[in-house]
């Protein structure tokens, strides 16, 4: 099978309300165009669903979160419109996470890169192990994080924002990550950060859903312009992925 097809998206609904949204892919849990777009999929369906009162965003089976966009399916892209698609599948998500009225968190047990990210600065609130290092690899590979920077500079700021953009080949801590507030928890352990997750979600499915709903909405206020924006840079990721540096970048990451 075709690894670009491999992998899975699907969301296990507790009795109590914690709709856990998990990913996976055998690739480091890279994201492929089918995944992301399973992705925004489960955010809608979750933010439609009366039972979910909480949202959580999860990775399986990997040490790593996310490792970012698929290499595997950027190295075959041959033509702008099919990389502006690829891309967009990424602003397509971030969309469907900032437009969903549950709050969303995010658990990230290990490391994040790229579009990893990106997931996890367009969670509502975001837990993490010290694990989670993150660092931003697309300027290595002759692009750069134009999709998910509006996310990242939302939650991290524009100054770090700028280092984690030109800084692609070092990695960053996940306390350093929490300092700039990319995470607002950091356990020593998977075990301890999951202990913490569950009485957290506990307490938002006891709260006032109106409440919820409008905290939601204030998060995300002055973003109402990303559904033009995030187009806008995956038509610029699209076109620089077409470069000759891009192309050899890449071809030179996939062989090791």
């Amino acid at each position: 099978m075709d690894i670009t097809q491999q992998g899975y998206v699907r969301t296990d609904l507790t009795t109590d309300g914690v709709a856990h949204i998990l990913f996976y892919h055998p690739a480091h849990n890279s994201l492929p165009s089918r995944l992301l777009a399973d992705l925004a999929a489960a955010f809608t369906a979750a933010g439609e669903n009366p039972d979910a009162k909480v949202v959580v965003l999860r990775s399986v089976e990997h040490n790593t979160f996310c490792a970012g966009a698929s290499f595997d399916e950027l190295g075959g892209i041959q033509d702008f419109e099919t990389g502006k698609a690829f891309f967009s599948g990424f602003g397509n998500v971030i969309n469907a996470m900032r437009r969903c009225p549950k709050i969303i968190v995010g658990r990230v047990h290990g490391k994040a890169v790229g579009g990893g990210v990106g997931l996890a600065a367009a969670t509502d609130i975001c837990f993490a192990s010290k694990w989670a290092s993150v660092r931003l690899s697309e300027l290595a590979v002759g692009f750069g994080p134009f999709v998910i920077g509006p996310a990242v500079e939302r939650k991290m700021g524009a100054a770090t924002f700028a280092l984690l953009s030109l800084t692609p080949n070092e990695w960053r801590t996940a306390e350093w990550a929490k300092s700039q507030g990319l995470f607002q928890e950091s356990f020593e352990t998977v075990e301890q950060l999951d202990a913490y997750l569950l009485q957290f979600c506990q307490s938002i499915c006891a709260s006032n859903s109106e409440a919820l709903l409008e905290l939601k909405k204030v998060f995300w206020q002055g973003t109402e312009h990303w559904d033009t924006l995030l187009a806008e840079r995956a038509a610029i990721s699209g076109r620089l992925s077409l470069s000759e540096f891009s192309k050899n970048a890449i071809a030179a990451f996939k062989k090791g």
